[in-house]
């Protein structure tokens, strides 16, 4: 059950598959090459967890920032992006440049010849510890610990902003409006009856549609500073609305001749249609 003696079994399956592909004639064996490839990719992810978990155990107050994760696409936010990022660093070592420029790439290079060298220290270091006293983390552990976890945020946050555009800290901060408007949207339906508790509860599909529905309203009349205000320009607006731009300015000029009871009847329509 000690965490050194999970490390130290996934660590020499590792090694055992990467000796296989190494004593391995590809070119003579493809399919077989390729078996092993996925083995290794297994095991590595197998590997990576089993060191984060010890990360958790053992520098749990030293761990760096991930803070920079709400930066990239929801996309990338995937159970194996660590992995994903030890194939890149490994890539760019070998001179592969897989998903970035060659210029991105060389630039990389140094990161990720630091991450892989602190990895291979890690590894050994463990075993040691595994092999000596498997339930406990002395201070040097802890140390090389700190600096591949350090090496691999900073590789990381680098290689990630090298492929796509990585949100800024304003169009966090929009996004953060909007589910601040979203949240007061479904309080205001559910306090004119619009939508029921257990409606949400209960996870309504049609909720997809009316919740956005009726938020356009209360952004355009009820909360008008709030994310949708049309004071701004497009370009100052969260990328989610601004190529609407024009069709919200005219959704707010139909909105301002309806009477109360219209823009009530209005909004209870929304909820029903589909």
């Amino acid at each position: 059950p000690r965490l050194l003696s999970q490390f130290f079994f996934a660590d020499e399956r590792v090694t055992r598959v990467v000796a296989e592909i190494n004593g391995l004639d590809a070119e003579l064996d493809p399919q077989q090459y390729l078996v092993l490839l996925n083995q290794l990719h297994l095991s590595q992810a197998h590997l990576l967890a089993i060191l984060e978990r010890i990360m958790e155990e053992c520098i749990p107050t030293q761990r760096h920032s991930r803070d920079y994760l709400v930066k990239f696409p929801e996309e990338l936010l995937v159970d194996n992006l660590g992995n994903h990022m030890l194939f890149a660093a490994e890539c760019l070592l070998a001179g592969t440049f897989l998903e970035v420029e060659e210029a991105d790439g060389a630039q990389l290079r140094p990161q990720a010849r630091n991450l892989l060298c602190s990895l291979e220290l890690v590894r050994t270091v463990l075993r040691e510890q595994s092999l000596s006293q498997p339930g406990s983390y002395p201070e040097h552990v802890r140390a090389v610990l700190v600096q591949f976890d350090r090496l691999f945020a900073e590789f990381e946050l680098s290689y990630v902003s090298s492929l796509v555009a990585v949100k800024s800290p304003e169009e966090i901060y929009r996004q953060q409006e909007i589910i601040v408007l979203f949240c007061e949207t479904v309080d205001r339906a559910l306090r004119l009856g619009y939508l029921t508790q257990e409606m949400i509860d209960g996870y309504e599909p049609l909720l997809m549609f009316t919740i956005p529905r009726l938020a356009i309203i209360s952004g355009l009349l009820i909360y008008p500073e709030g994310p949708l205000s049309l004071e701004q320009s497009p370009e100052q607006m969260s990328r989610v609305f601004s190529p609407f731009y024009n069709l919200l300015k005219k959704i707010k000029d139909l909105l301002w001749v309806l009477s109360a009871e219209e823009l009530c009847l209005l909004e209870r329509n929304l909820c029903t249609a589909e």
